[in-house]
């Protein structure tokens, strides 16, 4: 008998603010804006991807596309997403 695999969605594994960040500092640490924007998207989608889309002032179908590897969203976009995730964004020195 074959058992059908499912598909994994991060999204149903970021239940706390301490997963979330822990997920997004592993994230952060690997360096790559697409791997960014997808976990960003995971934790919109955790957290309601419509109203996180609404709070930003654009669509769902729009957030969806910005955080995908289909988006390209300006720098503006990404702080809009993170502030309605109530994330914010630290410098230090590596």
């Amino acid at each position: 008998m074959v058992e059908k695999l499912h598909d994994f969605d991060m999204s149903e594994h970021l239940r706390t603010e301490e997963e979330i960040q822990l997920y997004l500092n592993e994230i952060l640490s690997e360096g790559d804006i697409d791997l960014l924007l997808s976990a960003l998207g995971d934790i919109a989608k955790a957290r309601n991807m419509s109203q996180i889309a609404r709070e930003v002032g654009i669509t769902r179908e729009g957030l969806y596309k910005a955080l995908s590897g289909r988006g390209n969203p300006t720098f503006a976009t990404v702080f809009k997403v993170m502030q309605a995730l109530n994330l914010n964004l630290e410098v230090k020195h590596a």
